[in-house]
Parts: C-alpha cells; sequence; structure tokens
C-alpha cells in the first residue's frame, strides 16, 4: 500500500531481520550477550534477599547460587541476534480472565541471545506447564538447532528467569517497606517463579 508522499506501509517487525547491532543500547548490560556481566549484581541482589530475612533457607540461597553458577557457565549464543522485549515479568504481560491479552513497557526493546526472553517460562507460565513449554519449543526448533544448543539455551533461560525473580522478589518488599519505586504485588508471583526455578526436596 503507497503512503502519501510515495512512501510504502513498513512491514510487521516480525517480518524483519534483527540488525546485527540494535540501534539503542540494553539498558541490561547482558541482555545481547553472556550472564557474566550480571554476575556482581546477582549475588549484591541475593545479599540482600537474605539479609531482609527474604530468603531464610539455606539450601534455597545455595541452590540458587548453583543454577545461577550453571547459567554462566552455559556455552554463550552463537546464532543471529533475535528481536527481544528484554523485560518479560508479570507486571509487564497482560491478561483478562486468565488469558493473555498485550505485552507492555518495550524500554529494554533490543537483539541478542533468546534465551533473555525465553526466561518467560518459569516467570509466566502457570505450575505445570514448563515442561510443556519446553517440549513444544525443542519439537518447534529441531530443525535449527541442535540438542546441545536448545540445552545451553534453556540453561541460559532459567538463569535469566533466576535474576528477574530475585529483583522482582526485592522490589515487592521495597514496596511493602513503602519506599520509592517499590511494588507489593510483583514478590508474590516472583515467590511462585523461584519455586518453578529452585527445586525443592
Amino acid at each position: 500500500d503507497a503512503r502519501p508522499g510515495g512512501g510504502r506501509r513498513p512491514g510487521r517487525l516480525s517480518d524483519r531481520p534483527a540488525p546485527a547491532r540494535p540501534r539503542r543500547r540494553a539498558r541490561r548490560p547482558g541482555a545481547r550477550g553472556p550472564l557474566a556481566p550480571l554476575v556482581g549484581r546477582f549475588e549484591r541482589g541475593l545479599a540482600s534477599a537474605v539479609e531482609l530475612g527474604l530468603l531464610p533457607d539455606p539450601e534455597t540461597v545455595r541452590a540458587m547460587r548453583a543454577i545461577w553458577a550453571d547459567a554462566a557457565a552455559a556455552p554463550v549464543w552463537s546464532g543471529p541476534a533475535v528481536w527481544l522485549h528484554g523485560d518479560l515479568h508479570p507486571a509487564n504481560v497482560l491478561t483478562a480472565d486468565g488469558t493473555f491479552c498485550g505485552v507492555i513497557d518495550f524500554g529494554d526493546l533490543c537483539a541478542g541471545d533468546p534465551a533473555c526472553d525465553l526466561a518467560a517460562a518459569w516467570t509466566l507460565l502457570p505450575d505445570g506447564a514448563l515442561d510443556r513449554f519446553h517440549t513444544t519449543y525443542r519439537t518447534a526448533y529441531r530443525p535449527a538447532q541442535d540438542p546441545a544448543t536448545h540445552a545451553a539455551a534453556l540453561r541460559r533461560a532459567r538463569g535469566w528467569a533466576l535474576f528477574r525473580a530475585l529483583g522482582c522478589l526485592l522490589i515487592g518488599e521495597a514496596g511493602r517497606r513503602g519506599r520509592p519505586g517499590g511494588k507489593p504485588s510483583w514478590a508474590p508471583p516472583a515467590r511462585a517463579a523461584l519455586r518453578r526455578i529452585v527445586p525443592t526436596p
């Protein structure tokens, strides 16, 4: 369809390849590459959560560190950069009567490792849906990803999920304490995500 002035309507964003180098810098270090740049932030967040009494079980803390270390050690994404929302968590996903209806807050839109957004499987899906999601994803991308690449992506995605859930837990606690920027409603979904991410005996 022609537009006034002789131009043409742009195609849908999903029809365009992600740029090799995004035009804007993502606010979150690591979103386009390895998780290693986030190690310090993760450890500081974990220490804060322990100090605030949000993670009273030492075994849970050890398990979280092990999951993070495994994710950070996973082979990095070597495929082409893909479009990423960059900040998929419950507060940025809209539902109506239990049905998905939209996504908001594209301030971290960038291109990079798909594991960044795959983390949503742990942070957004209800209990019991994770295995079904992974099976469907693996089947859909089997022609394009060898098993080792797929496994590495899920390891990194789990690390991203842990990082986001921990951050949301702290923001929820800040809200409970009445601190600026805090959002008390973020804590319950963060705790639910942590239960899915961190195995329990």
